[in-house]
């Protein structure tokens, strides 16, 4: 089976940010997205009936509206498209009394009072998957970065999973779930692993793997497209990208950005080691395994194995290294300021921490959390409840 993969002439960027509607009296996710999306629609004078509105999208549950930026050449791009479609998106929420955030999950409403959104594929979705389906009340941040040869894409999507936990821990803001505090950092990440196709990727060797991979799926019926390989790092041949999609939820704009550097520079860096010949490391399976659920359960503070020798160390010294490293890699993109945010967040705590210090200032009450995230969404930028000093205790 031959699957075409459109090349992109650099690492250009795309990015899919996933909001809640959440009403500001009670606090809890309301399930008004196809009325929003059906006057932003109209008032662009399209159609709602045939056409979508080209940057805000249904997703799986009605309380969910997906922005989603065009091609851009830099992070700084991105995170303008993406702040021109928050205003835009603003200005038909407010009216109805709906607060925009985003966090891995909602501190405490329930999937079981969420409804299903009005797309024939969400439809399908849940005929299929039944209650793993239904409890997906869970939110993220994908980024797309180009990738200029569909020879490079499973090279690059194997390297990037030593960053699994990296991207994991930073992004980290689903602590809780139902009402009560899991213990985990993100809780999204177990959540969406009970889909079938969903989790780490499958190492393959090549383009050519992947497509016999995906041949076996849809000729089994497993799938009916490949795009429900929901990897959290995976190919999008259409797009022409590498696709990371293991982020939590992201709360604010400063921190997409981040995350987005961090994605560009990488891709951007591998993909020019393949270029002068050299061969992209492949980290053990059981590794990559163990460093996500680590980074899922202590963010942060995890350690994780490394190298060859599968040495232990902690997770923030990886990020600063990391970051480190990509310094010259971001000047040439263009992205160093929003690359050097990672040492912002490491200094004042990923989101995760941050609602569990703003719980913890009152009493545990989880509505003054879901005020915190709406909060940090409008200014766009985190709120730094308390000063960390690398490797505190969280």
């Amino acid at each position: 089976m031959e699957i075409p993969f459109c090349p992109s002439a650099r690492a250009t960027l795309g990015i899919e940010w996933e909001l809640m509607l959440v009403d500001r009296e009670t606090r809890q996710l309301r399930n008004e997205a196809a009325e929003v999306l059906e006057e932003m629609t109209a008032a662009r004078g399209l159609d709602p009936g045939v056409h979508e509105h080209p940057r805000a999208k249904h997703e799986l549950l009605q309380n969910t509206v997906e922005l989603v930026t065009g091609i851009c050449e830099t992070v700084g791009d991105a995170t303008r498209d993406l702040q021109q479609t928050v205003e835009e998106l603003r200005g038909f929420t407010e009216p109805r009394g709906l607060g925009l955030m985003c966090a891995g999950t909602h501190p405490s409403s329930s999937w079981a009072a969420q409804e299903i959104s009005p797309k024939q594929r969400y439809q399908e979705l849940v005929d299929e998957m039944q209650l793993l389906a239904r409890q997906l009340q869970v939110f993220g941040v994908h980024v797309h970065v180009g990738v200029r040869s569909a020879d490079k894409v499973m090279p690059v999507v194997n390297a990037l999973t030593q960053y699994v936990p990296h991207f994991l821990a930073l992004t980290a803001s689903s602590p809780y779930w139902l009402g009560q505090d899991t213990g985990l950092a993100s809780m999204r990440s177990k959540v969406f692993e009970m889909l079938p196709t969903a989790g780490l990727p499958y190492q393959l060797a090549d383009w050519a793997e992947f497509e016999s991979y995906m041949e076996t799926l849809l000729t089994t019926k497993t799938i009916s497209s490949i795009k429900e390989v929901w990897w959290d790092i995976r190919p999008h041949p259409d797009f022409g990208t590498v696709e990371l999609r293991v982020c939590d939820g992201i709360p604010t704009l400063e921190e997409v950005g981040m995350v987005a550097a961090l994605a560009q520079c990488l891709v951007e860096k591998l993909d020019a080691e393949l270029d002068r010949g050299y061969v992209l490391p492949v980290p053990k399976g059981w590794v990559v395994r163990e460093n996500k659920w680590r980074a899922a359960r202590h963010g942060l503070d995890a350690e994780i194995i490394v190298g060859e020798t599968d040495a232990v160390v902690p997770l923030r010294t990886s990020l600063e290294e990391l970051v480190h490293d990509l310094g010259p890699v971001a000047e040439r993109l263009g992205c160093a300021d929003e690359l050097s945010r990672v040492g912002l967040v490491l200094e004042t705590g990923a989101s995760y921490q941050r609602q569990r210090a703003v719980a913890a200032q009152h009493g545990g009450r989880l509505a003054v959390v879901v005020d915190s995230l709406l909060r940090e969404h409008e200014q766009g930028s985190p709120t730094a409840t308390r000063r960390r000093r690398p490797g505190a205790v969280a």
